[in-house]
């Protein structure tokens, strides 16, 4: 079975086939570090770290590539303003840099939080100066670039492939919609590769064309580039940088010479209040304020339920259900690597069978376009087979079949299952030991047919978080949050 992706630059699905058999390159576009990440980040990670870890399970090498904004990134988002850290950095009272490890830190620290694996290579635009400077120097030697008064722009005009990716051509841009137009530019429609600093800016380098620093569209295409070579695989990003940031990044690639992206895919917005999640307008909420109040693998549970290339529409009311969904899964896991302890030799047909349907419903899913929803709804049309299954003595065999189907799919693909929460839930074998020493106590009274006890115990684990569940095997407990 092939595994099919929507190509955002040829508009339909396609079957994946990497440039070299058996290695995929992706490079994602990753954030620019001067203030906290909110859901719209999440998505974009969580979105393109289920692609790698899926790429993973079917057998493929994957170079992952993210990278780091820490310059250039200006707050228009055009060719002027400020430089977005350097405007942090003023109102923090800190040095750029300060901000820009402030930030890089903390957003990896909530990347951990949500099991997002790190990348195999995180470029930062300060680092990639030389190569910048390098690019820009060739296309002007093409004639695709001017130089004016220390910046450098691209010369939009002489590109006319420019709008093949978004689809807006270049004679229905306004000149001047977005930012007053710079006089010095030939063309509005020029973009910045090399701009320069002016009195007073703190981040600058020299360059041929004197104190500058480097434009935001150029750095993609370098470090891209320099790190996953000519005709890479795959090119992600958030929808809103199809344009203009990745017709800039193709543009200058190509422009110089180089063959770019083959495979370009864009995850969808994430919503609060009807209005898409941006900092730029003041609507987000950050990750660091979510996660004081739920799990954060419940906000990665949340973000799956909807495809990467859906609009996420984010409420109360559906977190809390998310938070629901989440733990009845979990607790089946628990469940199962419980009973795997003690469960005897053999096998339990209804079981294996499901289990076979998951994986086979799974596979089916996330081979088209990583469809995480379906994939998601197919680990609770087996849950109910499987719950069944735990209430009478099945056999070890079909138990770590279940187990592997968790582990593998649950965690290695769709990463929700980490260790971290599998562990803190159970406290190792302490807890399991106090909980079954109180359940004997109650049997106990049971058999005794001193009932109001029995009841005062049970409630009381209850209040406590053990929930206890009387079956014909005995009592089984289970942890909730």
């Amino acid at each position: 079975m092939e595994f099919f992706v929507y190509n955002t630059m040829t508009k339909r699905k396609e079957p994946f086939r990497p440039r070299v058999e058996g290695h995929v390159g992706i490079y994602v576009c990753g954030p620019t570090v001067y203030s906290d990440a909110h859901l719209g980040h999440a998505k974009s990670a969580v979105s393109f770290d289920t692609l790698r870890r899926w790429l993973l399970h079917l057998g493929y090498k994957v170079r992952y590539v993210s990278n780091v904004t820490d310059v250039g990134h200006l707050t228009d988002d055009a060719d002027e303003g400020e430089d977005k850290i350097q405007k942090r950095a003023k109102i923090e009272r800190l040095e750029p840099m300060e901000v820009a490890d402030k930030y890089f830190w903390r957003y990896f620290e909530d990347m951990a939080a949500l099991n997002v694996l790190k990348p195999d290579v995180t470029p930062r635009a300060t680092g990639h100066i030389v190569e910048q400077i390098e690019l820009t120097k060739e296309l002007l030697r093409r004639g695709f670039a001017y130089e004016r008064n220390g910046s450098v722009y691209f010369r939009a005009s002489k590109w006319p492939e420019y709008g093949k990716l978004s689809g807006r051509r270049l004679e229905d841009q306004a000149a001047g919609a977005r930012v007053e137009v710079r006089e010095e530019k030939e063309d509005p429609r020029d973009w910045a590769l090399w701009k320069r600093a002016e009195p007073g800016h703190l981040m600058r380098w020299p360059s041929p064309w004197g104190e500058g620093f480097p434009g935001w569209h150029i750095e993609c295409t370098v470090m891209s580039l320099k790190y996953l070579g000519e005709g890479f695989d795959i090119h992600g990003g958030g929808i809103d940088l199809q344009f203009p940031h990745h017709e800039a990044e193709i543009a200058q690639a190509e422009a110089a010479g180089h063959a770019f992206a083959r495979y370009w895919m864009h995850n969808n917005h994430v919503l609060l209040g009807g209005e898409k999640m941006a900092k730029s307008t003041g609507n987000f909420i950050t990750l660091r304020e979510l996660f004081q109040r739920v799990e954060p693998l419940v906000v990665r549970f949340y973000l799956l339920q909807s495809h990467y290339r859906s609009v996420t529409d984010f409420t109360e009311e559906g977190l809390a259900a998310a938070r629901r969904g989440y733990f009845r899964l979990l607790d089946a896991y628990r469940e199962v690597r419980r009973r795997l302890c003690t469960a005897p030799e053999g096998r339990d047909p209804a079981l294996d069978a499901a289990t076979e349907r998951l994986r086979e419903a799974f596979t089916e899913a996330m081979n088209d376009d990583l469809g995480t929803p379906e994939a998601l709804a197919a680990f609770f049309t087996w849950l109910p087979e499987l719950n069944k299954a735990l209430t009478r003595e099945v056999g070890k065999e079909s138990l770590e079949r279940a187990e592997a189907a968790f582990r593998e799919l649950g965690e290695g693909v769709l990463g929700l299952f980490p260790e971290r929460v599998l562990a803190e839930r159970l406290e190792g074998p302490a807890l399991e030991g106090l909980v079954e020493l109180v359940l004997e106590l109650r049997e106990e009274a049971r058999r005794r047919k001193d009932y109001a006890l029995a009841d005062r115990v049970r409630e009381r684990l209850a209040e406590l978080g053990v929930v206890v569940e009387d079956t014909p095997r005995g009592p089984r407990w289970k942890l909730v949050s």
